[in-house]
């Protein structure tokens, strides 16, 4: 049985290993982050923004439970707002909330995201930007260029995984254990091998990329990359590494 390392963090991955497992794939789970909220912020008055950007499911799932516990009535104002969100499972996530967003493009990442809106929704108005700690600056630097305002709060930290999975992982890969490395954000993969301390890998071992923001921070890295799926979600992703494993 082919054999997968997924480096989502934990709380996220059990959707994933199932997708593999029904392509008969073997799943190693190393978390390279884990999530933590962060303290000494609070919620905004959402009156005073013309749109909010999320970028991940953790900028959802931090931002809502501190929305419920100390200020439940900002919630209707997020729901008469413009709001965005970068890929499908966060839009999804802001939905069970009753927060619709704009349409979410095929290809779902931030690149893509402020592409599709128009100047003039950006120009000299305020947005609210909920992100995490190793957020990229694609969403900051559109709307600065646009001559609009945004309002950055950071929601969750990324924290490094332990010295002892690291130390299990490399054993892993020396022992050809692993034939994929599955990625989901520029920072599982940087986490990833400023973990492991190197980028060289055996030669059978592929990588994947859940989508080309992720294949770009992998390349920058000096890696190959094997496997982007068509869609960029976790269903899609599973099916594009099964392809690739057993071609």
């Amino acid at each position: 049985m082919k054999s997968v390392l997924v480096t989502r963090p934990k709380h996220q991955a059990e959707p994933f290993v199932r997708e593999l497992e029904h392509y008969g794939l073997n799943s190693i789970v190393f978390p390279a982050i884990e999530i933590r909220p962060v303290s000494g912020w609070t919620v905004p008055d959402l009156s005073s923004f013309s749109g909010a950007f999320f970028t991940s499911p953790n900028s959802v799932r931090f931002f809502m439970e501190r929305l419920h516990q100390d200020s439940p009535e900002e919630l209707d104002k997020l729901r008469r707002m413009r709001v965005w969100a970068v890929g499908k499972t966060t839009a999804k996530d802001l939905e069970e909330h009753g927060v619709s967003t704009e349409p979410v493009p095929r290809i779902a990442d931030a690149v893509n995201l402020m592409a599709d809106i128009e100047p003039e929704v950006i120009s000299g108005k305020t947005f609210l930007f909920l992100r995490g700690s190793l957020s990229l600056g694609t969403i900051p630097e559109v709307v600065a260029r646009r001559g609009g305002n945004l309002i950055e709060i950071t929601v969750y930290e990324n924290v490094k995984p332990s010295q002892g999975d690291t130390d299990t992982v490399r054993q892993l890969l020396e022992n050809g254990v692993l034939d994929c490395l599955s990625f989901t954000s520029p920072s599982t993969a940087i986490n990833f091998f400023e973990a492991i301390g190197t980028t060289e890998l055996p030669e059978r071992v592929l990588i994947a990329a859940i989508g080309t923001t992720t294949a770009a921070a992998l390349e920058k890295l000096g890696m190959r990359v094997d496997i982007i799926p068509p869609y960029f979600d976790g269903p899609s992703f599973a099916k594009a590494i099964a392809d690739a494993l057993h071609a």
